[in-house]
């Protein structure tokens, strides 16, 4: 059964979640440290994948590490970091780059200043409270002190995770960066949980005019590959960003059929077409190009060469339309492919792996077909062999 957490108390078994690897990189942070300062802490994403791991009793991947020191000045803090070899990130954030996957910072608070993600003013925080104000949502803000695993959880983090729930934590400063809205629906996508009510009247008030289309692709990529993506479909319609963003409104139906179809055909996506399934059916179901979306979002190359020459799923598939699909590539490339049917009757009509061929460029190019003719001659002599193959087996 999992333990249950408090506030100020000590536990070490949560740093058994992190890789060995890791454990070790702490051990020596630990020695390095303890000269100067006790007062060195986990935060942000690790510490809740610890509470994550135990509460919902399941392994959860750790890469990355985020460590605030506190109890020692700037001006110690800079020759430290030269002593450790990490690399500067921006010395106003006061944030280093040590080793592969830990960040090292001092603590900070953030004051919105000036429009865009990077109008802040940033100060060094007075003590552990204060900083963690600076953090989205409760479960995000918890701290974990490296040497004894004293936990320190001011906003109800722990609460948050055993409910299954995304709250934030201070209002005016959650409005401060409007990419808060966003990070909400690929954190409720990707865990399973829901946005509790009050946080979701804030990011329904919230505008996203000032987010670059880059910070908004990087958001929904996330929300592409998780888990549950019909809970960031919900949230999409509930938070206003279909209109926002996608200037479209999304109904209730919509929502539904969508939803259900994400759910029933997560199981049959392919890996290497993963991120792509949930933009394939929301394009599908709104009757709207691919391409739409995909300027919206101003994707990278590889999402438009995975769209280029896809087709709308039909209710009524045929083995004919099957085939004359791959002609274009092998239907482990068709993004409709989720559908057990297809990949079922791909398979068996040995069009998986493989382009539907009767007749070969070779043959073509014997008869004296050249450049584009020889394209189209392909294209309608395999058309016409579909034809006589499938004859009356609609």
């Amino acid at each position: 059964m999992p333990q249950s957490f408090k506030h100020g108390e000590s536990y070490p078994r949560l740093l058994e979640y992190l890789p060995k690897k890791l454990q070790k990189e702490l051990e020596f942070l630990r020695s390095f440290f303890a000269p100067y300062t006790k007062r060195v802490y986990l935060v942000g994403g690790a510490v809740r994948d610890m509470i994550r791991g135990e509460v919902e009793e399941k392994d959860i991947e750790i890469k990355d590490l985020d460590i605030e020191v506190y109890g020692i000045d700037r001006e110690l803090f800079d020759e430290l970091m030269k002593k450790l070899g990490a690399k500067g990130v921006g010395k106003s954030f006061f944030v280093y780059k040590y080793k592969t996957g830990i960040d090292i910072s001092l603590p900070r608070v953030e004051s919105k200043v000036a429009k865009g993600h990077r109008g802040f003013r940033v100060e060094l925080a007075k003590d552990e409270r204060e900083a963690s104000l600076r953090r989205d949502f409760a479960m995000n803000a918890m701290m974990l002190n490296i040497f004894d695993a004293r936990l320190l959880d001011f906003w109800g983090g722990v609460e948050d995770i055993k409910s299954r729930r995304i709250s934030i934590i201070d209002e005016k400063r959650f409005k401060e960066d409007s990419l808060r809205v966003l990070r909400a629906v690929q954190f409720s996508a990707r865990f399973g949980y829901k946005i509790d009510e009050r946080s979701c009247e804030v990011m329904r008030d919230m505008e996203l005019g000032d987010l670059s289309k880059e910070r908004i692709f990087w958001e929904f990529e996330k929300m592409f590959l998780s888990g549950y993506p019909h809970y960031g479909l919900y949230y999409i319609q509930v938070l206003k960003i279909d209109s926002k963003i996608f200037n479209v409104d999304l109904d209730r139906k919509f929502f539904f059929k969508t939803a259900l179809e994400l759910l029933r055909g997560r199981k049959g996506f392919e890996k290497e077409l993963e991120k792509f399934y949930f933009l394939y059916i929301f394009a599908k179901n709104q009757h709207r190009r691919f391409e739409y979306f995909l300027d919206i979002l101003q994707t990278p190359k590889e999402y438009y060469n995975a769209f280029r020459r896809q087709k709308y799923l039909p209710k009524s598939r045929t083995d004919r339309f099957l085939a004359a699909l791959s002609l274009l590539y092998p239907l482990k490339k068709y993004l409709g492919n989720y559908k057990e049917d297809v990949k079922i009757r791909a398979k068996k009509l040995g069009l998986w792996e493989s382009k539907f061929q009767a007749v070969s460029p070779e043959e073509l190019l014997k008869e004296g077909y050249s450049g584009k003719e020889l394209g189209l001659e392909l294209r309608r002599r395999n058309l016409e062999a579909i034809k006589k193959e499938f004859k009356g087996k609609e």
